[in-house]
């Protein structure tokens, strides 16, 4: 696959079950179960839990429509944007697609005049882990999710 054949793009809800798709999958091959009533309801409606607050939601695909990769930045309030649902493909890891989009989302945050980025995260996921603390992410007690273990906090 190359990688100049790869769109991103903003998601809509015609992609819920693509993404659900993708990010459960992802979660299953690291153990994490998916929890559709609580920490992933904001994948089952994209753009009123993400564009209709302010934030974005966009995904990486195919020319050929498959999904490989999500990311979405989830306003908490006018200073806080919480990095959410950046998961990618098996096949698109290791190829400097997270620096790419993690990068693009810092842009976009501060594009939309946040201040500070949050980011809760599982041990398990030691790639994404580098990947935040290579960027700057610093830790945080605060975490919500029953699945996570680790928070992190960026200044804008």
């Amino acid at each position: 696959m190359d990688d100049a054949n790869l769109i991103v793009r903003p998601a809509s809800n015609a992609d819920c079950v693509r993404i659900q798709s993708l990010v459960f999958g992802v979660l299953a091959e690291y153990g994490l179960s998916p929890d559709i009533e609580d920490t992933d309801r904001d994948i089952t409606d994209v753009e009123e839990h993400y564009i209709a607050r302010g934030g974005v939601f966009e995904v990486i695909e195919t020319s050929d429509g498959r999904t490989l990769g999500t990311t979405g930045l989830y306003p908490v309030n006018r200073d806080t944007v919480e990095l959410r649902k950046m998961y990618f493909e098996r096949e698109l890891r290791g190829r400097g697609w997270g620096k790419r989009m993690l990068s693009r989302m810092i842009d976009r945050a501060r594009e939309l005049g946040f201040k500070e980025i949050y980011l809760e995260t599982a041990s398990v996921l030691t790639d994404a882990i580098r990947l935040y603390e290579g960027f700057g992410f610093r830790p945080t007690s605060k975490v919500h999710a029953q699945r996570s273990d680790r928070g992190y906090v960026l200044k804008l």
